[in-house]
């Protein structure tokens, strides 16, 4: 019985051992697409229509070159399910990418565009979609629970959609739908359209209103609005905005003529730091998390500004000393260190954010081991692990005292780690 155990035990540490030492080009904090869903009435009795939109980043598809030109092709699979995850409706389709400059091939902020549209009943389901790259074979994939939207009523609005830009063209206007939800501090503005069914001629008023992380009305209008029978497709847009770091509400609100709630719709949408990884959603936060790589005096004098554009000024100006390549828009160090926060907060949580144990403080500070040795059951101990760093010539033993998870680090002592901030 005893043998048998060891032999299960080394297969368990052999399977799992090579997690942390792997993780150096796991980017937790980026998704390697993007995508947004809208409801809209369809033409179909007792049917909705489902528009799935799809963004890839140019960085995350492998580029072959063809002549004086570079290729990528990936497949999109998207996929219905209902509540038991039985399939309702599947589709798969080629996207090609043709660019001519390589700098794009490897491009985070240049991104292929896609959208199916799909008639489904009104309830609950399960959406999934599935990128696979044509040449790497590498594939990417989500789930997510959705709700389609059920359009009877006399005057309906559909989901908003969020507007990169328009682009002018000779056939007339062309929005790019901004499918990843981010804007920057830099951005001054917000476009969004959206759909209002009416089911016959009216007028009707419109509320817009602009609430911030901490639900902060920051922005707000009103209109009246003629609706033609049917379909009615509306552009609008919040400008002269100063943007702050974090999550905001966008909310349409329509009213009748006597003033009365008749049908609202709200959008999410996440403000980040031009430049910076995605994961910083949360200024005071991400200060905190400089601990392993910022002195305490640094650290309280961005703490010590006196507006948030003064702590975000100096929040910028830190890591702006710290980047190796100043004449680039990435910052190397910067999303490192960011990306080891979220790799720590992913894997390493317990009774704590995962950055602020002590297995995250190690694997942010000096980034994964070299090698890990586990053992998540034993008969006479509690579970440890052993982190190996040969180039440090260090060792770091994280023992399991209450058998939840909650690895403290028992060798070396505290304080030790200190040496190797980087």
């Amino acid at each position: 019985m005893k043998k048998l155990l060891a032999i299960l035990l080394l297969l368990v540490t052999s399977v799992i051992s090579a997690q942390v030492e792997a993780s150096q080009n796991e980017v937790v904090f980026q998704p390697r697409f993007y995508f947004d869903i809208a409801n809209y009435k369809s033409d179909k009795v007792g049917k909705t229509k489902v528009a799935v939109f799809l963004a890839v980043p140019y960085s995350n598809i492998q580029f072959v070159k063809s002549r004086d030109q570079f290729e990528a092709n990936y497949f999109v699979t998207v996929t219905f399910y209902d509540e038991d995850e039985k399939i309702v409706t599947e589709r798969t389709w080629k996207e090609k990418i043709v660019t001519p400059y390589f700098n794009r091939t490897i491009s985070k902020s240049s991104s292929n565009l896609s959208y199916k549209t799909f008639d489904l009943v009104p309830g609950k389901y399960i959406l999934g979609c599935t990128i696979e790259d044509y040449d790497s074979r590498k594939n990417y994939q989500i789930k997510t629970p959705i709700e389609v939207l059920n359009f009877k009523d006399s005057v309906e609005v559909s989901d908003i959609i969020l507007a990169d830009r328009i682009v002018r063209t000779k056939s007339g206007d062309r929005i790019l739908p901004n499918i990843s939800q981010i804007i920057t501090t830099r951005d001054s503005s917000i476009i969004f359209f959206f759909e209002v069914y009416s089911d016959k001629e009216r007028t009707i008023q419109i509320d817009y209103s602009l609430r911030n992380q901490k639900k902060k009305l920051v922005a707000q209008k009103s209109g009246s609005l003629k609706l033609d029978k049917g379909k009615n497709v509306i552009y609008q847009s919040f400008e002269h905005q100063s943007f702050t770091l974090g999550n905001y509400d966008l909310l349409v609100q329509l009213k009748n003529e006597e003033g009365k709630n008749i049908k609202g719709i709200g959008k999410r949408f996440v403000s980040k730091i031009y430049g910076f990884p995605s994961n910083i959603t949360d200024l005071d936060q991400a200060i905190e998390q400089m601990i392993y790589i910022a002195s305490h005096n640094e650290i309280n004098y961005i703490k010590e500004g006196k507006t948030y554009e003064d702590k975000l000024n100096r929040f910028i100006a830190f890591w702006k000393k710290k980047d190796p390549s100043p004449n680039t828009i990435e910052n190397e160090v910067l999303n490192e260190y960011f990306r080891r926060v979220a790799y720590a907060n992913a894997h390493f949580k317990s009774y704590y954010d995962g950055w602020k144990t002590d297995m995250g403080m190690i694997y942010i500070t000096l980034g994964p081991p070299n090698q890990v040795e586990r053992q998540p059951v034993a008969i006479d101990s509690k579970p440890y692990e052993v982190w190996l760093y040969y180039d440090l010539n260090k060792t770091f033993i994280f023992v399991d005292r209450t058998n939840f998870g909650d690895y403290y680090l028992v060798n070396p002592v505290f304080g030790d780690w200190y040496r190797y901030r980087q």
